[in-house]
């Protein structure tokens, strides 16, 4: 069978998405495409985003292809899983444009599918939902559509309803593979996420050590996806990093959800003339394995602080290590070995505005970056949503950015003066496709 990965054409006008702009590799879709090459199927990236072209020449790819199945995901890259577009504008347009072009189902993956799979599947319209991580659920897609309603972690029209079958999807990482990139999707990849100490020279890129996280921060929305940890091998580490080199990639940044200390890898990378980013806690690495990060090549460390204060800290279940004081001192050598180092602050509604600035500007004389504490959204499948609201039902999404937008005058930079609402945003629902459809007569 034929299946066409879908990344849409992202547009973000209106919305509170925090997450970066640019173009990056849609790993979820790269390792979907090697395993169900390895199962003896066919599949296509078509990248809008990163190929840099419009809707209409991704309907138009799509139609050369001809696929058996479809797949569209919410998000822009598992980059930002944790924190996409509360909207689902983007990929309601593009399912809705595909049911005028293509008879192939159509299947969503991300974190809305993962979190809320009925409310996804009912606004696109679409044939299914993964629930979870999408890489080795799609192989099995590959049956008459009326089957679909038997496997699990998959949302389907029964009766024209959503239903959801369980349980949460987790992949098995240890059996990814080392991904392998087009010379072409390297070559348009010029961007260097999150790397503030030099001009770009060559391509960048990104991949992933480890997936998930041991830690249970209340704002994070994981819960329902890439949330336990879990190690790829070091062997297919150095492989996909050695692609990478070979066809002239100069930076790379590690997507983890938290870069943990990994002595091994760290040395592997000693002497690669690799750059390379990460997002971590710096309570976690010591001095020594901060010097070993820099002398491996890291040029850029995003680290969560989130609170100068311990209560700011406990209040979102950082579980801290260290003091104020010592995460102060810890990022203070960090920037010794690493040309940027910046602490991450969230609004935790307890710490003392002008003693704030005063940290920021202490982390300033010594070449560090703080932002401003951030507003706190609530994403549907984070403990701090659960907390407040219980599970996510079919208004999670629209509840979340109601509170965001009413308990917040101010935002972040890259948002707009005022973000728009869900309904602003949004298409009216599509509901369940043709009947016809849905019992496979078109396959």
């Amino acid at each position: 069978m034929r299946f066409a990965l879908l990344n849409p054409v992202w547009t973000f006008g209106g919305s509170i998405y925090f997450g970066c702009r640019e173009p990056h590799l849609p790993l979820e879709y790269g390792y979907s495409k090697a395993l169900l090459e390895r199962t003896g199927h066919e599949a296509a990236i078509i990248d809008g985003q990163l190929g840099g072209f419009g809707s209409a020449e991704l309907l138009r790819r799509v139609a050369a292809y001809e696929p058996d199945i479809i797949v569209v995901t919410t998000a822009p890259s598992y980059l930002f899983w944790r924190c996409a577009p509360p909207e689902l504008r983007v990929p309601q347009q593009l399912v809705r444009a595909l049911r005028q072009t293509a008879s192939a189902p159509i299947v969503v993956v991300g974190p809305h599918a993962s979190s809320t799979p009925s409310t996804t599947l009912r606004k696109l319209g679409a044939d299914a939902a993964i629930i979870g991580e999408c890489e080795d659920i799609l192989p099995q897609l590959a049956v008459p559509i009326e089957r679909w309603k038997g496997l699990p972690s998959l949302c389907v029209w029964i009766d024209g309803e959503p239903h959801a079958t369980g349980p949460t999807h987790a992949t098995d990482v240890a059996q990814l593979p080392a991904l392998t990139w087009s010379d072409e999707a390297i070559a348009a990849h010029r961007h260097h996420h999150h790397r503030f100490d030099a001009t770009p020279a060559g391509p960048g890129a990104e991949m992933e050590a480890s997936r998930g996280c041991p830690y249970h921060c209340s704002f994070c929305a994981k819960d329902n996806f890439r949330n336990s940890y879990r190690k790829r091998p070091l062997a297919v580490l150095t492989e996909e990093i050695d692609r990478f080199l070979a066809q002239g990639v100069e930076y790379l940044y590690f997507i983890d959800e938290i870069f943990l200390p990994n002595r091994d890898l760290l040395r592997a990378l000693v002497g690669r003339n690799l750059k390379f980013g990460v997002q971590t806690r710096i309570d976690l690495w010591s001095p020594e394995m901060l010097d070993l990060l820099g002398l491996a090549g890291c040029v850029s460390i995003e680290a969560g602080v989130e609170s100068i204060s311990a209560l700011g800290r406990n209040l979102l279940d950082k579980d801290s290590r260290l003091s104020t004081a010592q995460i102060t001192e810890r990022l203070v050598h960090a920037r010794k070995r690493v040309p940027f180092v910046q602490a991450n602050l969230i609004d935790a509604a307890v710490d003392d505005e002008e003693a704030v600035e005063q940290w920021r500007a202490h982390l300033q004389r010594y070449g560090v970056w703080a932002n401003k504490p951030v507003p706190l959204f609530r994403y549907p499948g984070s403990p701090d949503y659960t907390k407040r609201w219980g599970a996510p039902d079919d208004a999670a999404w629209e509840r979340a950015l109601n509170d965001y937008l009413a308990e917040h005058d101010h935002f972040s930079d890259i948002q707009d003066d005022r973000p728009l609402t869900l309904e602003q945003l949004e298409l009216m629902p599509a509901g369940p496709p043709n009947p016809a459809f849905a019992r496979g007569d078109r396959r």
